[in-house]
């Protein structure tokens, strides 16, 4: 597959402007997902909805749709990643309706949690073998060869993750896919990435994947619906590298960057 790019999430008001437009509210979730082939799902860090929910995504969206979902706070902020078993079933249980639709997990660790590589196996040894986990390690304790090997005998990506255009995390390959979190960028309008920022983390996807290799690149900056008008800028620097991206709006949503 190409570098599957989308946003964190879609129900923002100052999106409703720039990208909805005459969209009714209600059916946001369909239109991100008309003009992004991936969407990651916030909402599930803060409450786990009920199946039903799950399953309602799955039929308003897209044959092709990839839909990522952030594993809930439950199990990594409240128990830490300790006894995982039961939060991950109920995690599993719920998303199961997305059936084909399931992207990655993606574990997002809190700044505070210190390095635990045995824990961190313990969780990922609940999941189902053939899902997809994505882990988020936010402490810097975390960034040792025990931490790297376990994600990599599990064939589980490092979030490469970006704050103000730098990395903040290593830039490890431990999996045979990847996946990348822009948080932040550092434009001269805050939190909008410059197009030197995107093309460098551009160029290094397509110096550490191949072209039919899977990438999710997600963009978390959402305010002033800049993760929207960086997800445009992102799949044309992309494609200039000869890359293969899935689809991003055809227009850029009009923005104060774009416009200022």
């Amino acid at each position: 597959m190409p570098v599957l790019i989308g946003t964190s999430g879609w129900q923002y008001a100052d999106w409703r402007e720039p990208f909805y437009q005459d969209i009714p509210q209600r059916r946001w979730f369909e239109y991100v997902l008309d003009n992004f082939q991936t969407v990651e799902l916030n909402v599930t860090f803060y409450r786990l909805p009920k199946r039903e929910v799950f399953e309602g995504w799955y039929n308003r969206s897209p044959d092709d749709a990839v839909i990522t979902v952030k594993a809930s706070r439950y199990l990594t902020h409240i128990k830490r990643l300790r006894d995982p078993t039961r939060s991950v079933q109920m995690l599993m249980e719920r998303v199961e309706p997305l059936g084909r639709k399931l992207g990655p997990i993606l574990v997002q660790l809190p700044p505070d949690l210190r390095a635990d590589p045995a824990a961190l196996a313990d969780t990922m040894a609940a999941f189902p073998k053939r899902t997809r986990i994505a882990v988020e390690p936010r402490h810097p304790s975390w960034w040792t060869e025990d931490v790297r090997r376990v994600l990599t005998e599990r064939d589980a990506a490092l979030v490469w993750a970006d704050r103000k255009g730098r990395p903040v995390s290593p830039l490890w390959r431990t999996a045979s896919w990847g996946y990348l979190r822009l948080h932040e960028g550092a434009a001269h309008i805050w939190p909008f990435y410059g197009r030197r920022s995107l093309v460098t983390w551009g160029e290094r996807i397509a110096s550490t994947y191949d072209d039919g290799e899977d990438v999710f690149a997600y963009f978390n900056n959402d305010p002033h619906c800049a993760a929207v008008d960086n997800a445009v800028t992102f799949a044309r620097e992309l494609q200039r590298l000869g890359r293969t991206t899935t689809r991003v709006p055809p227009e850029r949503p009009r923005t104060i960057y774009n416009t200022a």
